[in-house]
This record gives structure tokens, sequence and C-alpha cells, in this order.
């Protein structure tokens, strides 16, 4: 029933707002009584972290199954952002600006684990992208993760409307990809933007 009702309301969350919907509404949803939430989970606040902390796993999962199929740097990075892409463009609302907005103790704890996760992921990105050749090799590469995840997390942060976050993300990405890029790079990233954005 736990994971039923984390579920539920990690659903309800991202299509309504973590701030608007109520246990009640839970509840009502699943056709079952308040008490029984509260059997499991000792506030709203609980679920809400439950929920992200199962977002998170599953957004990690997805990202390590698009990196097991070996595509080169930059493709790798544009299928990621079709992943984020299809998850997330049916909400209205960016679920990152509201927790940050309604329940920033929360957003802090996630931040901190992301960052991590990220700072691997881009590295690996970046060193696998300068042996293929598509990445300048001079580039320092913990810099270089700084600014994207900066960029990122900005977008995510401020940005109300996941429509205009997922495209601020899109610009940000060949931003961040034109600073790298060799030669050959960039005739990669043009073959993406022309694949992915016809």
């Amino acid at each position: 029933m736990k994971e039923k009702i984390i579920a539920k309301a990690t659903d309800m969350f991202l299509k309504m707002g973590f701030k608007s919907v109520t246990m009640d509404d839970i509840a009502c949803e699943m056709c079952i009584s308040k008490k029984t939430i509260y059997k499991f989970f000792s506030n709203k606040e609980a679920l809400i972290e439950e929920g992200t902390a199962i977002v998170n796993n599953k957004i990690n999962s997805l990202m390590d199954e698009v990196i097991s199929k070996n595509y080169n740097a930059i493709e790798e990075n544009f299928k990621i952002r079709e992943m984020f892409k299809e998850m997330f463009q049916s909400l209205d609302h960016s679920p990152a600006y509201q927790l940050k907005k309604h329940y920033p103790e929360i957003w802090d704890k996630m931040m901190a684990s992301k960052i991590e996760d990220c700072n691997e992921m881009f590295g690996q990105n970046i060193s696998k992208g300068i042996a293929e050749g598509l990445y300048r090799d001079d580039v320092n590469i913990d810099v270089y993760i700084k600014f994207y995840y900066t960029l990122i997390f900005s977008i995510n942060e401020n940005t109300q409307l996941e429509s205009e976050a997922l495209l601020l993300e899109k610009e940000a990405l060949e931003y961040h990809t034109r600073a790298l890029a060799t030669p050959k790079g960039i005739e990669e990233l043009e073959k993406q933007l022309q694949t992915n954005y016809k």
C-alpha cells in the first residue's frame, strides 16, 4: 500500500503541483481514508520527499540506459535531453520550480545528491567526447561541468512553465556543446540539431 500511495501522490504532485495537492485529494483519488496515508507518512513533506527520491531514481536509471547504448558524447546528451522531454513535456508547471518555491528544504536535500550525480555524468561525457575527438582536449573539465549544471539548474529553479524550461534547456545544450566542440564536434552538433529540431 505504501508504494501505491507514493506512486499516486507523486503523479498528482507532478501534474497538479506540490502545493495544491492535499492529503485529502490523495485519499479521495485512491478511495482510501486519510488515516491510511498517515499510517505510512507522518505528514505531506515526508510523502513528497519519498516521491522525489523515487522520481530521481527513475531518472538515474533511464540516464544509465541511454549511456549504456554507447552513443557518441554529443548524441548521448541529445538522447538524455529527449528522455527528459518525454518525461515532463505533458506537465504545465515545472516540478523543480514548484518544489524549490514551496518546499525549499526538500529541494536543497535533493539538489545536494543531484549535483554529485551530475558531476559524475557530465565529467564522463566530457572525457568521452575528448577521446572521440568531438570535444577540445584543452578544456578544464571541472569548470565546464560547473558551468553546465549551473545553467541547467538555474533554468529549472527559475522557470515556472515546463514548456519554457524545455526550450531553454535545448539552448543551454547547444551553447554548452559549441563551447566544448572541435570542428568535428560542430559537425556532429549540427547533425543532431537537424535530426532533433527540424
